[in-house]
């Protein structure tokens, strides 16, 4: 009796859960109105200039993310005066947990577990009220020749892990990459071939129409480049050279 009742109990908590993240999920990409977004910033290796430049980040350092996804969701008909408000948070201590091993099915799902839950239980003694999306922002110090980690952007949950560099010169590279895993927690997906980093045409370029077809003046911000060759692509300076492409605009219900 007592298990029935328990296993009736864990299937109602999972019923409500899919249910609640099915409705934030269909209200994220309504753009009936403002998408709130916390920014909390991470100092991931401990130095002194991660710390130094994170005491010193302003809201204004994100406002090109905010005028980014307003300029591109007005291409698609949608006339939101702000259709995402950026917060940013107090520094986060903890650090998110890491994926660890061989990738799997199985190990994939646990750890977007944990990532949910972590994420909750960091942020939630600032947020009153809880936004809609929370990035964490993981900032290394500026080191020749260290390459970050992958960043990440769930949907289930609609949190994203953003690994950044903490340096002035890297703030607009460090926000086309929010920009890019914010997109994925409302449903985007990758248009880019992992293997090289080159954007798939025709989806991840953000000229595909363009004639001659090289170089690209922009980047599709899914596809993460500037295609400047059949072979060769550069990341975009700034979200000014960025545009979100009509695959992109089908998945977050822009069109």
């Amino acid at each position: 009796m007592f298990k029935a009742i328990r296993i009736s109990v864990l299937l109602f908590v999972l019923f409500f859960v899919s249910v609640s993240t099915f409705l934030t999920q269909a209200r994220s990409t309504d753009w009936d109105g403002s998408l709130w977004i916390t920014i909390y910033p991470i100092n991931a290796d401990g130095s002194a200039e991660s710390s130094k430049y994170i005491s010193g980040l302003k809201i204004e350092s994100f406002a090109d993310i905010e005028k980014f996804i307003s300029r591109e969701i007005r291409k698609y008909g949608h006339d939101l005066d702000r259709p995402v408000r950026i917060e940013l948070g107090k520094e986060i201590k903890q650090q998110p947990p890491a994926l660890g091993g061989e990738p799997s099915a199985w190990r994939v799902m646990l750890w977007s577990l944990k990532m949910r839950w972590w994420a909750n239980s960091a942020a939630s003694d600032q947020d009153n009220p809880a936004p809609d999306v929370r990035m964490f922002v993981r900032y290394h110090a500026p080191r020749d020749e260290f390459r970050l980690e992958d960043s990440v952007g769930l949907q289930k949950g609609m949190v994203g892990i953003v690994n950044a560099f903490a340096g002035h010169r890297e703030k607009n590279t460090n926000n086309v990459i929010i920009a890019h895993e914010f997109l994925h927690t409302l449903g985007a997906t990758d248009k880019y071939d992992p293997m090289n980093g080159n954007p798939y045409f025709p989806d991840g370029y953000g000229e595909p129409d363009r004639t001659p077809r090289y170089p690209q003046r922009y980047a599709e911000i899914m596809g993460g480049r500037i295609a400047v060759a059949e072979f060769d692509a550069q990341v975009p300076k700034t979200l000014h050279f960025a545009v979100i492409g009509e695959k992109t605009a089908n998945e977050i219900n822009l069109r």
